[in-house]
């Protein structure tokens, strides 16, 4: 959420974020609804202040002996009027919080223009994709032909975009958990959560997943309760409505989580296979800092995102998303993007944000300023650290043989019981 007084004394400013964006909304709407807020507070005040004069005049006339009583009705409709005034103010402003969440974040300074995903701009590559001297096949065909991942019986279980791994699809899928909670706990400082999966519309509200994004999520029929779409939720409100001292920065929290999403509005995408799925694990990261630092600790949460690509001899690049492709709550963004040998491209596997003070305001975590004693707003940041099923996919892909076996990175292999290659296994009968 941004700071409604910024929003009122720079809407141009506003505007020009909304167009870099390309972001429609209505901005007119809410700064009509805080024209009328004036309006009726100011009512509002003259009305108090005539009751105030009004009560003041009841109490002189009685003291003197006189009839008040026409006075006293008169201060009665005032009283009224005052409650109805009130009334209003308070439809005025929950329009405003319904309009002002809806609303996205700023942008930092450095992030490129652009309409959509051609104008985020490359800053690094890592790797080198391996030459194959045979045509490399996409992860669901060599899944299904070792018996390691079963994309019919997802289905008949739940839907289509719901798979079941088998064998050393799942062995592999949970060493590499294992492997990521591993490295960044031990080597960068992360404490390890183990959330609830099902949080409350405040939480979710917090992190900016409602009002706008509702349609995306999965939400229980009888409770106020929603299935996370990623760690970020649960982690990101592990300090809501707190006052946190400035000592404490920066906070630094990771999670295995399984995610849920419903995906809406992209039907046909990625259907084949693992890429995108209703149901899939993520490692998630995330910091709570002061502002003179977040962007610091953007760098490093890179870093640590990074490192798991590197561990595991995976070829990746880096971009910086453009104000038409980053995300509503970000500030500024960085993806990881993997390669897929079978696509011949990069794909997404980690998203790095800086989100400012736009969720903290959201969920009212603060900290208090050693020097001053000031309360002011926490910057939140967050990242993949990473996506689990899309980091088994590139495994898969990129160390795939000409046997149709499946090598396993020498990092990972303490982590699966010492296993080097993925070979077939039995299928279910």
């Amino acid at each position: 959420m941004l700071d409604p007084k910024w929003i009122r004394e720079h809407p141009d400013d506003v505007r020009e974020l909304l167009g870099r964006r390309g972001h429609a909304f209505d901005l007119d709407a809410l700064l009509a609804l805080e024209s009328e807020r004036l309006g009726v507070l100011s009512a509002v005040e003259e009305l108090r202040a005539k009751r105030n004069e009004g009560s003041k005049r009841v109490g002189e006339i009685k003291k003197s002996g006189g009839d008040a009583s026409d006075l006293i009705e008169e201060m009665k409709v005032t009283g009224e009027r005052i409650h109805e005034m009130d009334s209003r103010l308070t439809g005025i402003e929950e329009e405003w919080n319904r309009r002002l969440l809806l609303m996205p974040n700023k942008l930092s300074g450095d992030v490129p223009s652009g309409s959509d995903e051609s104008a985020n701009v490359e800053i690094k590559r890592w790797g080198e994709p391996k030459r194959y001297s045979f045509e490399p096949k996409p992860h669901w065909e060599l899944g299904e032909s070792l018996g390691v991942m079963d994309f019919e019986r997802g289905t008949r279980l739940a839907e289509s975009r719901f798979t079941v791994l088998k064998g050393a699809g799942a062995r592999v899928e949970r060493g590499l958990i294992n492997f990521m909670l591993d490295l960044h706990t031990t080597k960068h400082g992360y404490v390890e959560i183990l959330p609830p999966m099902l949080v409350n519309s405040a939480t979710m509200t917090g992190t900016g997943q409602l009002p706008k994004f509702a349609e995306d999520q999965y939400k229980c029929v009888n409770d106020d309760l929603w299935l996370i779409p990623t760690a970020e939720v649960p982690l990101t409100n592990l300090h809501y409505g707190e006052i946190l001292n400035e000592s404490d920065l920066p906070l630094r929290y990771t999670a295995y989580t399984a995610c849920f999403r419903r995906e809406a509005g992209t039907y046909g995408r990625d259907m084949r296979g693992m890429l995108r799925q209703h149901q899939f694990d993520k490692v998630e990261l995330v910091k709570l800092c002061a502002p003179e630092t977040s962007y610091r600790e953007l760098d490093l949460l890179l870093e640590d995102a990074e490192s798991v690509l590197q561990a595991l001899e995976l070829p990746y690049r880096v971009v910086v998303l453009s104000s038409g492709d980053i995300g509503n709550a970000a500030a500024k963004t960085y993806d990881i993007e993997v390669w897929l040998p079978s696509q011949g491209c990069y794909r997404e596997i980690s998203s790095c944000s800086n989100c400012e003070d736009f969720q903290s305001r959201r969920m009212g975590t603060r900290y208090r300023v050693k020097d001053s004693g000031k309360i002011e707003f926490v910057h939140t940041l967050n990242g993949s650290g990473i996506a689990v099923g899309r980091c088994l996919i590139a495994l898969i892909e990129n160390f795939q043989e000409d046997d149709g076996s499946i090598l396993i990175p020498e990092a990972l292999r303490p982590y699966v019981g010492g296993m080097d290659r993925i070979t077939a296994a039995a299928a279910i009968k």
